[in-house]
């Protein structure tokens, strides 16, 4: 009998999170394991200064919860001499600017989420989950193909200061594919979290390492903003679609709130009578998610709402009276009409990470982590990495450093559980920056609407749309893109499938068995764990 599946975007991460099944831990367990080791085996793409968002389901009880522990808005002034910096990154066809330095760093919640989790939820002593971690830390993790990519794009940044350097270009030489990185203060300061829990990250030791790294270098985070950051336990949004309820996150999470409004409009379509990734259903497709995308530029909440305040507001904005001229506005363009222009591009952090876990006890978890790309240092001798969230564009649309202290972020990432009348469907999420809420939705609609076994679904190939370009993957053929073309979309076929795209690491529940399937963009890797 299968005890647990896990899915990961690092076969290292992946075998974190089954020890702690095989130890015959939850769910739970399984995933704070994974997200500590995913700090050490994806160092180029999270680390363990930043924020996430987890779905918990017990299908059994029908219970579930959101834990936002995403970043939040200090309250230390800026000053003249603040490390802030912009730094850019070449991604081949255009270069992107992001800023980095001490006054890039928000509050870091996803210390403080993850050890909540464990504390309430998981059943294994936070030592033996942070084990794993501990071992990659001491004795290397090893570099997959997808990571050394990333590492290779972000070498400005992983490479900024001189201690950066020591751990990412060690001996003045780059990393190559199958080679180890070794985080040996970071083991350490791991060693003393499995003693000492989060109070050693928010009011401890390296909570006064941080305030004094900060302080020395203008960085805006302060002891008060440590010792008072809070997880936030939130009800998720329940969305029926055809026969089954999806279970996503709400604010800070806009890409739950996205992917509900467009559920919802493609819910007035059989998708499944159109031939899949055929022009008629990416032209479907594509009009939803430009919808959305205009959807978007109305969610503009108060920065510091509280829960009951922002429910409200999602309750308005997936309802029949805020729905109903987008779903005119759909069959309009679909027949014929010209359609509204496209909303402004949102990139957003790409350095993300997912992992989705279920157990034979009903538990899924499904759960998302980010740091942006680095703040481009090393808090002292703790091996501590931060994020650099305040120097993310398309955060922080009305300038850098203006949000009110303690205003939580907001994020695209969305962890997602779905469920069939109580029972468990899928547990997924991807990274992806702006391409998480287009990967999860037609991973969704894989599932619902197509009934593909899980594997499928998840690698099938994807579209994009947004600031008026539709970008087709690989796999999509040349007849259906210039069928596109026809229709009056600039498109761009990609030669073939590419983690711009997505990774949407899920498990699944099919003909009585837990299916783990891994997004191949990522890296994806599954492990089926039996007892």
């Amino acid at each position: 009998m299968t005890h647990g599946a896990i899915a990961a975007s690092d076969p290292q991460t992946a075998a974190a999170g089954a020890q702690m099944l095989q130890l015959g831990g939850t769910a739970v367990d399984a995933a704070v394991a994974a997200a500590f080791a995913s700090f050490v085996a994806e160092a180029s793409l999270v680390n363990i200064g930043g924020g996430g968002i987890a779905t918990l389901v017990d299908s059994q009880s029908g219970a579930a919860e959101v834990y936002d522990f995403f970043s939040t808005m200090p309250a230390g002034p800026l000053r003249e001499n603040a490390d802030f910096r912009q730094v850019l990154i070449d991604f081949g066809a255009t270069q992107q600017p992001f800023y980095i330095g001490r006054a890039s760093v928000a509050v870091p919640g996803v210390v403080a989420g993850l050890c909540q989790l464990a504390a309430e939820r998981g059943t294994l002593p936070l030592s033996t989950l942070l084990g794993p971690a501990i071992e990659l830390a001491r004795h290397g993790a090893i570099w997959s193909k997808q990571l050394i990519y990333a590492y290779s794009l972000l070498q400005p940044i992983l490479c900024d200061t001189p201690e950066l350097q020591q751990i990412f270009k060690p001996n003045g030489r780059l990393f190559t594919e199958g080679e180890r990185i070794h985080f040996p203060q970071l083991a350490d300061t791991l060693a003393r979290l499995g003693q000492e829990g989060a109070a050693l990250f928010y009011k401890g030791a390296i909570a006064e390492a941080i305030v004094a790294d900060q302080a020395a270098h203008g960085g805006l985070v302060t002891l008060h903003d440590l010792e008072t950051y809070e997880v936030h336990k939130l009800e998720p949004i329940r969305l029926p679609y055809r026969d089954c309820t999806v279970l996503l996150p709400p604010p800070s999470s806009v890409g739950g709130l996205l992917i509900g409004f467009a559920l919802s409009l493609l819910a007035d379509y059989d998708v499944a009578e159109l031939a899949h990734n055929s022009a008629s259903h990416l032209h479907l497709l594509a009009e939803v998610m430009r919808l959305t995308n205009i959807a978007r530029q109305q969610w503009n909440p108060n920065p510091l709402a509280g829960a009951d305040e922002l429910q409200q507001q999602v309750t308005w904005f997936l309802s029949a009276e805020h729905m109903h001229p987008y779903q005119t506005q759909l069959r309009q363009t679909l027949s014929g009409v010209a359609p509204l222009p496209d909303g402004p591009a949102a990139k957003g952090p790409n350095d993300t990470t997912h992992i989705s876990v279920a157990d034979a006890d009903g538990r899924l978890v499904s759960i998302t982590t980010s740091a942006g790309e680095y703040a481009g240092f090393v808090v002292g001798n703790t091996g501590v990495c931060l994020n650099n969230m305040l120097g993310e564009l398309d955060l922080h649309p009305n300038g850098f450093h203006r949000l009110p202290p303690g205003a939580r972020l907001t994020t695209m990432m969305t962890p997602t559980v779905v469920l069939r009348h109580g029972a468990p469907v899928c547990t997924l999420g991807s990274g992806g920056s702006s391409r998480i809420r287009s990967a999860i939705l037609q991973t969704l609609s894989n599932v619902i609407d197509f009934r593909w076994p899980i594997d499928q679904a998840v690698n099938a190939p994807r579209a994009h749309f947004e600031a008026g370009l539709l970008q087709l993957e690989g796999g999509i053929s040349r007849t259906t893109a210039d069928a596109l073309t026809q229709m009056g979309y600039q498109t761009n076929l990609w030669p073939a499938q590419n983690m711009y795209f997505g990774g949407a690491h899920c498990v699944a529940f099919q003909n009585g068995e837990m299916i783990p399937a891994g997004d191949a963009r990522r890296g994806g890797s599954v492990v089926q764990v039996a007892r």
